[in-house]
């Protein structure tokens, strides 16, 4: 089961944070590929937060890779009530080089969280998370 390990001396303030790569989904990478045109991708800071049920981007990352609104839902947050977001289909690399293709993100704005990406339980279902808070580390697997 391929893993990856993050060790951080603040995890407590800072959170489960890790570096991945954001690109837009297959079928659109399929399009550029036949158009002759280059696939964009993008490398962001991600929180995995085990509160959220779906993966969020920032509007940074929507903007950078051109994605395209397939859909609206309605989320609610801790400090906002029900509103609508848009929904897009990207992939996600993760530091273990686990992809993972075509999974609806909303957009949402992230800025106020320093980061750029957050990893929610539609992720995690597939993947095993240990958080060691003596040892400042934790592992995701997948």
């Amino acid at each position: 089961m391929p893993s990856f390990t993050i060790s951080s001396p603040n995890i407590t303030r800072s959170g489960l944070c890790c570096e991945i790569i954001i690109t837009p989904s297959l079928k659109t990478q399929m399009i550029l590929k036949q158009q002759g045109q280059q696939i964009p991708s993008i490398k962001v800071l991600a929180l995995i937060d085990t509160g959220a049920s779906g993966t969020a981007v920032s509007d940074k990352v929507v903007q950078h890779l051109h994605l395209v609104a397939r859909g609206v839902t309605n989320i609610s947050t801790p400090s906002t009530a029900s509103h609508p977001v848009n929904v897009y289909d990207a992939s996600l690399s993760l530091p273990n080089h686990v992809r993972i293709d075509n999974i609806p993100v909303i957009g949402a704005n992230l800025s106020a969280q320093n980061i750029d990406c957050l990893i929610g339980r539609d992720i995690l279902k597939h993947a095993v998370l240990i958080y060691n808070g003596y040892t400042q580390t934790f592992t995701l697997s997948f």
